[in-house]
């Protein structure tokens, strides 16, 4: 062998960031990897485990192939056996998360592959996964540290093309123009995704990941409950070395700008943000090894964070300051009973606590006035796994997991029992309010917390098998989650309401209170008080099984031959069926062809259905019951009042004579069960289709394009229902499939001819209009999402990186989800898009629009001791969109005409006419009819020091996120009217803007 030949085929085989990198070997949520490829048939491969000692081996079919599935990620020698005697020097390779990792094997034991793989240092790099029929993008803690990228999941998901911030009130990533509230979240194949809305996710300490993968697309059976995106995390394991560290992260105020204020055109203030700051720290130590040599090997790591901030509210009259002082850990422990049974233990903890201290401030002096109270608030939770991984001869492997993620939610204050919360509706009662002084007009330290007590538990258990039959890798399994959800929440206060204040907007008497009754000729000021009061414990079941065929048709043809079946189970609080939906099948279909047979490049394709399941707030809502009722009172002015708890004096206002009946049209009470859900109701699916191609240019550059096509037909939410046999009866919000039949328990009460189950299509009927009367329905949800992507990708060679992606994509329908972004309402499942049929009559573009994505990535070593990294992503602006109050010939407030979230909203605005229902003229707007906000630009930037002597493992990275200190808008006010013809004087104006420039020291010390 001579030396290029040797030097090659003891370097490390690694799959690293290239394009559309896929998992078809992985199983159990695609926690482990594979190595696969050619060699000589009848030999055998065997593969140990550097680290750790452990090893496996497989006979070379008759075809030539061989496979090593069920890899945990790490480093591995690869070894030719013939006779019982090893050939060749062997190949270290490199297992990657979810990847399959290509190595043909010569005669002589050595790499026959070397054209089309690249040499980095210790490492060779598949350019080109031919072994792959889906979309997504892995990336290591090595390549991180190169880069600045904030220390979270969600900052590694954005790096994937396709992959958007949540510009809502709510926040959240967006995968491949779903909402939020669609995505997966995975640590070492446990589900950590918040199962009560689906915006949120367990996480364990960053420094303790050791690699992740982000699915973009066309992902296998394995995975389901997600039409989204799948955030797929591995962590760091022990060896049979001992290891150690420890790593500093700072993120002082100071090096942090300045926010700007933001002013309405004429003048009143929008949000004052400019004196707010925060600073972090934390410290983690870690330490690795083995228990018991080559057998039990533990990692962990403990983590200490202290946080504090201070912050004004929008209008500037009141300063919070928040502190948090909190301890993370982590722990995985491996035994390797056997080289064929593997046991793992994995826990960790994200529990967190922050104080809060409110005061009145005054903005002229920059000064503080009075304490207005305290709160505190409590989240995160314990989580832990436990996997069997059994090989049984070389073609049978068998996985068990049973695992629990536990999070909680918990607000309370001292101030809870004895003060009510008043907030001060700035665009209609600011002008007022600045003339009082800005005083702090309530007790309650918090202006917009209820007090929740909030506890959820997920247990999961899983069965994976796989079954390796000649040209056949047969994959099957079954899992199950049992999701709990303990919960209360109200307003704080004696009467458990939250005031707010407003004034005047429309002459007498065109401005309607959301009671549908006028404000009366003389009141300039109104209160309105909302009592929301919910509560209960509630579980919910999910099932599934799946079966795949991998079969390798022939050499360079790959198919992917996949079905999935789902079932789920939402739950009263006394234990009976709410919502029961089962065989749910998801078919799945992929493909690869390695076109020329030599590994250079591949066409692939992908088609597949995934399901969405209900969220855990849908049962404790509907079958657990809701009072959200509104009530209005003319203001009487102000009084001073004193605080209970800390003794400062505050303005309370005077609540004069009651405005009309109390609106108790959003409560939803427990009765008949039968008129709360559909019976034959139908789970949200969405169908989505894949075509790539991914080719080799060099042995460091690779290119690819893929197109994404998505189609979610269906809608799942409460639907306004009052006719359900044609008579008008009092209204009712059914769980349903809107725009689809409708089935419910029809009474003679409500007008039907005899009590028994009634169904109608509610794309024709379902609604009565007030006033007109006319027999409506709602239009057939529709969500479509299309997209071309375009990425070049140069490895790391040990000196520079560079990764470059254009998304182009279309995001039209007339609904977004299961959340409404267009009015920052995120009640998963509940959110207006069906309150109305004039809410979804438009098919347009939707709020997670954004047409043009740019994103780069790039590191450079410039010597031993410093390395460059940047990063940039240019995305172009969403659409504005206006949202009316009414609708033509309807004699009823569509979205409320108080405030500008409730109700959702119209495509109909009127112009003329409009203080007389039946005489107003409108004019319809599309969806993206008032134009798009800005483009946004955020580059960050980093240098690495590396303390240059060997044997010293000492560096540190100075990052800079929002390098250029864009602030530009991410969010406006959608609302167009305040009342019918009344145009809301901020309507455009912003809400959101990109966070400002702050930087960020790590330290770390390996030993």
């Amino acid at each position: 062998m001579n030396s290029r030949t040797f030097r090659k085929a003891a370097l490390c085989v690694a799959l690293g960031a290239c394009i559309g990198a896929m998992a078809p070997m992985a199983m159990a949520q695609s926690a482990t990897g594979a190595v696969a490829g050619r060699a000589t048939a009848g030999d055998q491969i065997t593969i140990i485990n550097t680290a750790t000692g452990t090893s496996r081996t497989v006979t070379v079919g008759t075809d030539g192939s061989y496979r090593l599935t069920q890899l945990p990620i790490g480093d591995y020698r690869l070894q030719l056996v013939r006779n019982g005697q090893p050939v060749g020097d062997g190949v270290v390779v490199n297992v990657t998360i979810g990847g399959t990792t290509a190595v043909n094997l010569g005669t002589e034991g050595a790499l026959v592959n070397l054209d089309v793989v690249e040499v980095v240092g210790s490492r060779v790099i598949n350019r080109v996964d031919v072994y792959s029929t889906e979309v997504s993008t892995t990336i290591n803690r090595e390549e991180l540290a190169r880069l600045p990228v904030a220390q979270s999941l969600t900052s590694v998901a954005l790096l994937a093309p396709g992959v958007i911030t949540g510009n809502s009130s709510f926040g959240g990533i967006s995968f491949g123009g779903s909402s939020v509230a669609e995505n997966s979240v995975f640590i070492n194949g446990l589900n950590v995704t918040d199962f009560y809305r689906r915006q949120s996710f367990s996480t364990a300490p960053f420094d303790f990941f050791q690699e992740f993968q982000v699915k973009t697309g066309g992902y296998s059976v394995e995975f389901g409950r997600a039409t989204g995106g799948v955030l797929n995390a591995v962590t760091r394991r022990g060896s049979n070395e001992f290891d150690g560290g420890v790593t500093f992260t700072f993120e002082p105020a100071a090096l942090e700008s300045t926010a700007k204020d933001h002013y309405y055109d004429d003048g009143n203030i929008n949000v004052r943000s400019s004196r707010d700051h925060d600073s972090f720290m934390k410290a983690n130590v870690w330490a690795s090894g083995p228990v018991v040599k080559d057998r039990v090997f533990l990692f962990a790591m403990y983590e200490q964070r202290e946080g504090n901030a201070g912050y004004t509210n929008a209008l500037g009259s009141t300063w919070t300051e928040t502190e948090g002082s909190n301890g993370f850990w982590g722990a995985k422990l491996d035994w390797n009973i056997t080289d064929n049974h593997l046991l793992e233990l994995l826990a960790f903890s994200d529990k967190t606590e922050t104080g809060l201290n409110a005061y009145a401030y005054n903005w002229a002096n920059a000064t503080t006035t009075s304490f207005t109270g305290s709160s505190t608030s409590q989240g995160g939770g314990d989580s832990g796994s436990i996997t069997y991984t059994g090989r049984f001869g070389e073609n049978f492997t068998a996985k068990a997991m049973y695992g629990v993620n536990q999070s909680r939610a918990l607000v309370f204050s001292p101030a809870d029992g004895a003060c009510s919360q008043v907030l001060i509706d700035n665009a209609s009662y600011g002008t007022a309010y600045a003339a009082m002084g800005r005083p702090p007009v309530s007790c309650h330290p918090s202006p917009s917390s209820s007090v929740v007590d909030h506890h959820d538990e997920r247990e999961v258990g899983r069965l994976d098998f796989e079954w390796s039959l000649g040209d056949h890798l047969v994959r099957f399994g079954l899992d199950r989650e049992l999701m709990s959800t303990e919960r209360s929440t109200f307003y704080p206060g004696p009467t458990q309401q939250r005031y707010t204040v407003y004034g005047r907007t429309t002459p007498f008497p065109n401005q309607v209170l959301g009671n549908n009754v006028p404000l009366p000729a003389g009141v300039d000021a109104f209160v309105m008080g909302r009592r929301r009061i919910d509560g209960g414990k509630f579980d919910t079941t999910a099932n599934a099984w799946y079966v795949e065929d991998i079969w390798s048709v022939t050499p360079s043809l790959v198919l992917n031959l996949g079905v999935r079946v789902d079932a789920f189970e939402n739950k009263t609080a006394a234990g009976g069926s709410f919502i029961k939906m089962d065989n749910l099948v998801s078919p799945r279909l992929g493909f690869s062809w390695d076109v020329k047979d030599d590994g250079r490049m591949k066409l692939f394709g992908n088609a597949g259905r995934y399901y969405l399941p209900v969220t855990n707030n849908i049962n404790y809502t509907f079958a657990g019951g809701l009072i959200d009722e509104y009530t209005y009172w003319a203001l009487n002015g102000w009084q001073q009042a004193t605080n209970p708890v800390t003794g400062a004096s505050y303005m309370t206002p005077v609540l004069g004579a009651q405005i009309g009946p109390v609106d108790d049209d959003m409560n939803v009470t427990v009765g008949d069960l039968r008129q709360s859900v559909d019976r034959d109701l139908e789970a949200v699916y969405q169908d989505e289709f894949i075509l790539g191609f991914q080719g080799m240019i060099s042995q460091t550059w690779s290119w690819g394009v893929n197109g994404t096509y998505r189609k979610m037909e269906g809608a799942l939410d409460d639907v306004r229902i009052n006719a359900i046999c044609g008579v008008r009866h009092g209204t009712l919000f059914p769980i349903a499939n809107p725009g689809d039949e409708l089935t419910l328990w029809g009474t003679t009460a409500m007008g039907c001819a005899q009590d028994g189950w009634v169904t109608i299509d509610t794309s024709k009927e379902g609604y009565i209009t007030v006033g007109s009367n006319r027999i409506v329905g709602y239009k057939d949800p529709r969500r479509t999402y299309k997209a071309v992507e375009f990425q070049i990708d140069r490895a790391w060679d040990d000196k520079w990186a560079f990764n470059a992606s254009y998304l182009w994509s279309k995001l039209e329908g007339n609904h977004e989800g299961p959340v409404n972004s267009d009015t920052n309402y995120g009640d998963t499942g509940m959110v207006q898009h069906w309150d109305h049929p004039a809410n979804n009559e438009r098919y347009g573009d939707l709020f997670n629009d954004h047409r043009h994505q740019v994103k780069l990535r790039g590191s450079y070593k410039l010597n031993e001791m410093w390395t460059f990294g940047s990063t940039l992503t240019a995305l172009s602006g969403a659409p504005i969109t206006a949202f009316g109050v009414t609708w033509p010939d309807e004699n009823f407030a569509v979205a409320s005409f108080t405030t500008e979230g409730s109700g959702g909203g119209t495509g109909w605005i009127c112009v003329a006419n409009c203080g007389v229902w039946d005489q107003r003229v409108h004019e319809f707007t599309e969806r993206g009819a008032f134009g798009r906000m800005p483009w946004t630009y955020n580059l960050g930037a980093s240098v690495t020091w590396t303390f240059p002597v060997d044997g010293i493992d000492l560096r540190a990275r100075f990052s800079i996120y929002n390098l250029l200190n864009e602030q530009e808008v991410i969010n406006v006010r959608q609302r167009y009217e305040s009342s019918p013809g009344t145009v809301r004087p901020y309507f455009g104006t912003g809400t959101r803007w990109q966070s400002p420039r702050y930087a960020q020291l790590v330290v770390s010390w390996n030993f």
